[in-house]
């Protein structure tokens, strides 16, 4: 397999790379933005376990079933780092809309966990999506390896692919992408790096874009640091006094850790967890969905499937207090006599459990040149 040249950088027009601009389907102007050639080091960085490998937290016990136990990363598409190199030229790319206006980041923007800070993201149209982005921290890990909010798509592989033929959110269909890219200069090189030849197919690229968003694995906040640098307890110097008193909630009585497991800090399947008294969005059925790791939670407000909470002090409050009564609500958050659980913590325990979430901040998570932008404006 051919190692990957560098990359110049072109200062092109997507008509210069083979693109002529595509007319927007209910007649909005064509884009007119210049779509330059992606710019990457001559030598690939490091996505792979095999260069790369999970911190021991992960992948050992560490208080509880490590994260590595949910990996959902099939045999069949092993992440490799010219496979995810090509899956974050592809994530950033945008020509894989129908009109050049749109990537997979405009709605998951690395400096804010992979998710987007408006309640409902607009598409390539203006059009605007029907739920919240969906933040990307962790995806690798998830046991039943489904995917979107409502787990409608039984593989990341096959969620990939979604959004880009939604006809709100990119458009494009699947049958001509391959042929849009192929005229894209950079993209036969890539491919070949990645799969061995330089042919472009739509399971390609879902394998690629695939690699590269199980490749965003968040490991580097202060609770990693304090739990798996120093030897779990013997970090515990790491983290405050308010903060180590937020993560005794966080395991013990409020709760959270009963739903958001492991040291990935990811969900363990689909829940009703009594947003509403009469369910409006059905979800996965019953009002049930499923949630994305709270790592880098404290940079991608606002929250929950439709964006409802602005802030994680809201968030605390409504499982402190606000949850309602539901047929479907999920058992874990009733009380023995089937009613809406009420933790009654106070000011102190509240504000604790918001400062212990806010460990899980992964500030090179947010800044990583192999997650960055590889095209330059």
């Amino acid at each position: 397999m051919r190692p990957i040249l560098p990359l110049l950088l072109l200062s092109v027009a997507a008509s210069g790379c083979g693109d002529a601009p595509v007319a927007s389907p209910t007649g909005l102007a064509p884009s007119t933005d210049v779509i330059v050639a992606p710019v990457l080091p001559s030598a690939l960085l490091a996505y792979s376990d095999a260069r790369l490998p999970l911190p021991r937290h992960f992948t050992g016990p560490s208080g509880g079933p490590p994260a590595i136990a949910a990996d959902n990363t099939p045999a069949s598409n092993v992440t490799t780092d010219a496979g995810a190199t090509l899956g974050r030229v592809l994530f950033y790319d945008r020509r894989l809309s129908v009109n050049s206006r749109v990537s997979c980041a405009s709605c998951h923007r690395q400096e804010f966990a992979f998710s987007d800070t408006a309640r409902l993201s607009r598409g390539f149209d203006g059009g605007l999506t029907t739920r919240h982005s969906m933040g990307l921290s962790n995806a690798r890990f998830y046991t039943s390896g489904r995917f979107f909010w409502d787990e409608r798509a039984a593989t990341l592989e096959a969620q990939v692919l979604q959004p880009i033929a939604d006809p709100t959110e990119m458009g494009e269909r699947l049958d001509e992408l391959p042929a849009k890219l192929a005229r894209a200069a950079y993209y036969p090189a890539l491919f070949e790096a990645a799969f061995g030849t330089r042919e472009i197919t739509t399971d390609r690229v879902a394998r690629a874009l695939a690699q590269f968003v199980r490749a965003l694995v968040s490991t580097n906040a202060r609770f990693d640091r304090a739990v798996g640098a120093n030897g779990g307890p013997n970090g515990a110097d790491l983290l405050t006094a308010q903060e180590l008193l937020g993560q005794q909630l966080y395991i013990g009585r409020a709760g959270c850790a009963r739903c958001h497991g492991t040291t990935a800090h990811i969900s363990d399947a689909v829940h009703n967890t009594g947003l509403d008294a009469t369910i409006t969005d059905a979800g996965a059925g019953n009002g049930r969905f499923k949630a994305p790791s709270l790592r880098n939670v404290e940079v991608r407000p606002p929250y929950m499937h439709d964006g409802r909470f602005q802030t994680l002090e809201q968030v605390v409050d409504f499982y402190d207090r606000g949850v309602r009564a539901n047929p479907a609500l999920d058992p874990r958050l009733r009380t023995p006599g089937g009613q809406p659980q009420r933790l009654n913590l106070t000011v102190t325990e509240r504000d604790a459990l918001v400062a212990f979430l806010k460990t899980l901040t992964d500030r090179t998570f947010l800044t990583d040149p192999r997650f960055s932008d590889p095209f330059v404006r």
